[in-house]
């Protein structure tokens, strides 16, 4: 691997822990746990490589469809997750954002992810970013609201409107645009992520389930990004 060519922002939809479990003949619910605790050990290895930013897809707009059985066991998980997270990150030095619409999560778990937001603010290592009852549909739409909510009180003109402005009202303001995005499993399309974000990313897909997604695989995505000729309006990106 080229340490010097490491992408400075890497997104990974989660996809697979249903899967996972299946094949092992554990209940779906048992592969989403194990999902979760490979978290950590991806952010470890994030660092290590470079990395600087990392966003997960962990719950879209879209997964409330899903049986209430299984959604209140993901509701469960998260819960155990922001509170272990607040270890997790003092240890790591790891900040921790959560994007999405949180006014449809129980109060309990938005006053966690709050809680954990302003404990890891201070840190300087990786920031990972949460993606949590998010889609990038529903991103552009609040933001284009709050647009609106600005120009109703006088306080924007329509020509105040760029690529640059309107990216200050998404979830991931102050976050650089992913260099790279991962899907875990073998799906090959972008769900509904971070689809204004990703306009010039590199897109790797990868038949291993999260689960069982560990260093190597990174690794391996990472080397595979680094054979790319980015072009940027027709530019090759220097080596």
């Amino acid at each position: 691997m080229d340490m010097d060519r490491v992408p400075q922002h890497v997104a990974i939809i989660l996809d697979g822990n249903g899967r996972w479990a299946k094949k092992r003949g554990l209940p779906r619910n048992a592969g989403h746990a194990q999902g979760a605790k490979n978290i950590e050990s991806i952010c470890r290895a994030a660092d290590s490589f470079g990395v600087k930013y990392l966003t997960i897809y962990a719950f879209s707009t879209e997964n409330w469809s899903r049986p209430k059985e299984e959604v209140d066991a993901l509701m469960r998980i998260l819960r155990e997750y922001m509170k272990s997270c607040l270890t997790l990150s003092k240890k790591n030095n790891m900040r921790v954002k959560v994007i999405g619409d949180k006014t449809r999560l129980d109060p309990d778990l938005q006053e966690g992810i709050a809680k954990l937001e302003e404990a890891s603010a201070g840190y300087t290592g990786l920031t990972l970013s949460i993606a949590l009852n998010y889609g990038g549909q529903d991103e552009i739409v609040r933001g284009v609201k709050k647009m609106l909510a600005k120009a109703a009180a006088g306080e924007m003109k329509p020509e105040d409107l760029t690529v640059e402005t309107f990216a200050e009202y998404l979830d991931t303001k102050g976050i650089p645009d992913p260099d790279l995005l991962i899907r875990t499993s073998g799906e090959q399309r972008i769900s509904n992520f971070l689809i204004w974000q990703m306009a010039y990313t590199e897109y790797y897909f990868t038949p291993v389930p999260w689960p069982a997604f560990d260093k190597a695989e990174l690794e391996k995505a990472i080397e595979d990004y680094q054979k790319r000729d980015r072009r940027f309006g027709g530019l090759t990106e220097e080596k």
